[in-house]
């Protein structure tokens, strides 16, 4: 694998974050089974499926692995939580520096294309019931400036509203850069889709302030000053190349990946305000 290659995809900093997180490799009493393998090489191979979007079985050579030796430490890092983690110790760092802006958190959501697997379900925007198409849905709750602090997979035929307690409870405690941490914004930005009368109550009792537009009511041009910012934030995570058409069989593989694509996304943000 070319060191160059090797430094964009994980610069030093980063696997900084990700090395102490590592599942530890436990070699068989009895000998025989799967040899330990570069644990950057193989975590640099990850990172480059996500972006590339290239199928596993043609992961280039370069690597000095095989893509099943790949694929398989990238299932048992998945089982270990390595991805969800990692997402966390980066916001960690972002919140210790005080980048994490908790006036308000903004939710939404998009479809891709799913092939297979669990978490799918026919896309509702296909109208052709009969022949509808299979697809998966991403859930992303970011902060007032667009960093992901949670996300979500679904089958495409969940109605939105379903993952907005799930993602705000999935808020993790982040630290701050002083005082205890914080895992509470003061307002929640929705469009009309996640507007009920028990969303509002629910957010209230909770100390937050809803702001959800309300049906034939209110148009949502006042989210729109804010929801171009979750637009941006799912924009990034669609940038990497493998969740733009999901072909993972397992839902949790997926949800792998958008997590790791989310803990990558903040670390820009850290690596910009750290040079």
């Amino acid at each position: 694998m070319g060191a160059d290659l090797s430094q964009r995809l994980v610069p030093d900093e980063l696997w900084e974050l990700v090395a102490p997180l590592l599942p530890s490799f436990a070699a068989r009493p009895q000998g025989g089974g799967t040899a330990p393998c570069d644990e950057r090489a193989v975590f640099t191979a990850v990172v480059y499926v996500l972006t590339s979007g290239c199928a596993w079985r043609r992961l280039p050579p370069t690597f000095g692995m095989s893509p099943a030796t790949a694929h398989r430490r990238f299932a048992v890092c998945t089982e270990a939580g390595l991805w969800r983690r990692l997402h966390r110790a980066v916001l960690d760092e972002l919140g210790a520096r005080g980048e994490v802006d908790w006036t308000s958190a903004i939710i939404d959501a998009a479809s891709v294309r799913a092939k297979r697997g669990h978490l799918t379900g026919p896309n509702p925007v296909d109208r052709r019931v009969d022949r509808s198409k299979k697809g998966s849905k991403l859930h992303v709750l970011s902060d007032a400036q667009g960093i992901p602090l949670a996300v979500a997979v679904s089958g495409a035929n969940l109605h939105d509203s379903q993952a907005f307690k799930p993602l705000i409870l999935a808020i993790p405690a982040v630290r701050s850069r002083r005082g205890p941490r914080r895992r509470r914004p003061v307002k929640v930005r929705a469009d009309k889709a996640y507007f009920s009368a028990d969303h509002v109550a629910w957010l209230r009792s909770r100390g937050l302030i809803p702001r959800i537009a309300r049906p034939g009511i209110e148009s949502g041009e006042r989210l729109g000053r804010h929801r171009w910012k979750i637009e941006r934030s799912i924009a990034w995570l669609f940038g990497y190349r493998r969740l733009t058409v999901r072909y993972e069989r397992k839902g949790s593989h997926f949800l792998a990946s958008l997590g790791l694509a989310a803990a990558l996304t903040c670390y820009k943000k850290l690596a910009k305000i750290t040079t």
